[in-house]
């Protein structure tokens, strides 16, 4: 049974994570581990801290068994690097278990400038998840994150293949329907008065008013 591993700065958690994690449970029949990041080295200072990313994180998976949350990353000290977490998790499991973390294609194209980004081969597969920003295939990475694409190129495999062994494999999973919510549209249309409550659980967008989150002047 593979441990399957979510990263992400959640801020806030939306419906579009929600139905990649699905997704990829679905793929696999396995649940998938959310993990916000306490201290998100890749992106400005969120604008909730990490423990209510965390509380929002749990009532949106509440009740679903596909989705379980992983606080691991707001234990540590320091920036949150995947390689540290992935490093963890595998020290815990043993090295014969499979490992696969779950990526955006955004997220993707940038892997490249992620501390010791090709250790996480060593320590797990990748999976490439379609975002609109572009589909999670080669081809799309050889124009547009060229140092990842020659990375992947010689571990590309099938997505049920990633369960089959421990780690080193790269697949992409597309999406269908392509989810277009993002953390961003969220808070952007929360200071602006749009609508961001379709964007979000309905326990989610309760939290976010009941705590005053993401309103003008805040970070991230």
């Amino acid at each position: 049974m593979p441990r399957i591993l979510y990263g992400g700065t959640f801020d806030p958690v939306h419906l579009g994570h929600l139905a990649i994690a699905r997704a990829v449970a679905d793929a696999f029949g396995e649940p998938v581990f959310l993990l916000p990041a306490a201290d998100p080295p890749h992106r400005p200072p969120p604008g909730a801290s990490a423990h209510q990313r965390a509380a929002m994180l749990e009532l949106a998976s509440a009740g679903d068994p596909r989705i379980k949350v992983d606080r691991r990353e707001l234990n540590r000290l320091g920036p949150s690097y995947t390689v540290d977490t992935l490093a963890e998790v595998r020290e815990e499991l043993g090295p014969e278990a499979s490992i696969i973390w779950v990526m955006g294609i955004d997220s993707l194209q940038q892997l490249d400038t992620w501390r010791q980004w090709k250790r996480l081969f060593e320590l797990a597969h990748v999976l490439g998840v379609e975002r609109p920003t572009g589909p999670a295939d080669p081809e799309w990475l050889v124009r547009h994150a060229p140092a990842v694409a020659s990375e992947v190129a010689t571990r590309q495999c099938r997505v049920p293949e990633l369960a089959q062994a421990p780690a080193g494999g790269y697949a992409a999973l597309p999406m269908n329907p392509l989810r277009h919510e993002s953390a961003t549209q969220v808070r952007l249309r929360l200071r602006q008065g749009g609508d961001w409550q379709s964007l979000v659980p309905a326990s989610v967008a309760a939290y976010i008013q009941e705590n005053g989150l993401y309103r003008l002047g805040d970070a991230g």
